[in-house]
């Protein structure tokens, strides 16, 4: 029998990738017009960042996710709404003063990096389980502003999704379950793989990670780039839910631009379905997830 698979798109993300695709979402309408054509393609979830209209650069302006939630809402759309917590961890000490946030830090307090979410109330939010080098820059999420954000999420009746993009950030996940901070029968865990310099995009990698989720984990995963579509397949075959989208890949192959989410979404639905497994609908990605109808 088939197994559904959830499909999730991560329809933008915070990157400064803009001025590589045309066909990144920015504004709130295009951003929720992604969002609903991803779902009509097969994705359950979309997982969403937002930006300034303006420059096209990340934002965390609340009327942004405001005006993107209520976009997909007052148009019916079903797809299970995921709102990013990642942005305000990202810490570049000054050269001078190592002990002083530089000039392109962006740190923010815990209640800060979630009032959105208590505010909108979205299905899922996640959770960045994880201090490591990203990149050139560092990101910053210790135990204790974890277990803060933890609390907020969960109290305004949000599922947390716990990002980890290495072995430590899924044990460190773990014990936030096995200490009830994470409070949830089915935990949700987000295996992200080929991120400079996490978990390498490999079987392997989401094979050792996956390995050391607890046993009521409900897990998914992704890799960037060129990794995204063989990551697919890999998660798919090891029992695992998945994720595409803009955020993660800007191309359809190689050399080819991406028209847009939904031929992500697309591609991927024919990976999962050619591996003998079906795509989870909405209404099957809310049961395996033990979200609220």
């Amino acid at each position: 029998m088939a197994r559904p698979v959830i499909l999730a798109c991560a329809v933008t993300g915070s990157a400064d990738s803009t001025g590589i695709n045309p066909a990144v979402p920015v504004t709130p309408e295009q951003i929720a017009n992604e969002a609903i054509a991803a779902n009509k393609a097969g994705a359950a979830i979309a997982h969403i960042h937002v930006r300034n209209p303006e420059t096209g650069k990340a934002s965390t302006k609340f009327e942004y996710y405001e005006e993107v939630v209520n976009r997909i809402r007052d148009a019916g759309s079903p797809v299970i709404i995921n709102l990013t917590t990642g942005p305000g961890g990202r810490f570049v000490p000054d050269p001078q003063d190592p002990m002083k946030a530089g000039k392109t830090s962006a740190m923010m307090a815990a209640a800060e990096r979630v009032a959105h979410v208590v505010k909108l109330k979205p299905d899922i939010c996640s959770l960045d389980v994880a201090t490591m080098n990203f990149g050139e820059w560092s990101m910053v999420n210790s135990p204790a502003i974890l277990r803060e954000m933890a609390v907020l999420i969960q109290g305004a009746g949000v599922k947390p999704e716990l990002e980890v993009f290495d072995t430590g950030h899924v044990r460190l996940a773990a014990q936030m379950c096995a200490n009830s901070e994470i409070n949830d029968p089915t935990p949700l865990f987000q295996l992200c793989l080929g991120i400079s310099w996490g978990a390498p995009a490999s079987t392997a990698a989401m094979t050792l990670m996956r390995d050391l989720l607890p046993d009521n984990a409900v897990w998914a995963s992704f890799g960037i780039s060129r990794h995204e579509m063989p990551m697919v397949g890999s998660a798919t075959l090891l029992g695992g839910h998945c994720r595409v989208g803009m955020e993660d890949n800007l191309y359809i192959s190689r050399g080819k631009l991406a028209s847009g989410n939904a031929e992500l979404v697309d591609h991927a639905v024919g990976i999962i379905q050619s591996l003998g497994e079906d795509v989870a609908t909405v209404d099957q990605a809310c049961e395996i997830l033990g979200l609220r109808g």
